[in-house]
């Protein structure tokens, strides 16, 4: 695993790269695509192989979290790990699904609480409204 520093590329060149997308096979645009709007956005770029592993610490610096509570995720089956002798590691392809994971449910929470504030409006409308 290693990060890309793309701090250096001029935005121009990304330019240039989508315009000659036109002989670039589709599911490779759409790689350099997530990669520029990525990029763009300011976000960090790590490349990784398939077979990448992390120890318990790194996986929990990665996710900003204490060591033990990713070792009460690890028990309770919520990122899949392998043993090695005595000691886990994790997939790194595990770590970032439990990113997606932890990511996907706090919007879906933040809408729900959303959603929730604007019903609440709704009805003090409603029974505001015969007053």
């Amino acid at each position: 695993m290693r990060a890309i520093d793309t701090s250096h590329v001029p935005a121009e060149q990304f330019d240039q790269l989508e315009r000659a997308a036109a002989e670039i096979s589709p599911e490779m645009l759409d790689v350099i695509r997530a990669l520029t709007e990525s990029i763009r956005a300011g976000a960090e770029i790590t490349a990784f192989e398939p077979t990448a592993t992390l120890t318990p610490n790194e996986a929990a610096d990665r996710l900003g979290m204490s060591r033990a509570h990713l070792y009460k995720l690890l028990d309770r089956g919520e990122i899949v790990f392998d043993r090695v002798g005595r000691d886990r590691r994790i997939p790194f392809a595990e770590v970032i699904k439990f990113e997606q994971r932890r990511q996907h449910d706090r919007r879906e929470l933040a809408e729900r609480f959303a959603r929730q504030q604007q019903n609440r409006a709704a009805a003090v409308d409603e029974l505001s409204d015969p007053l």
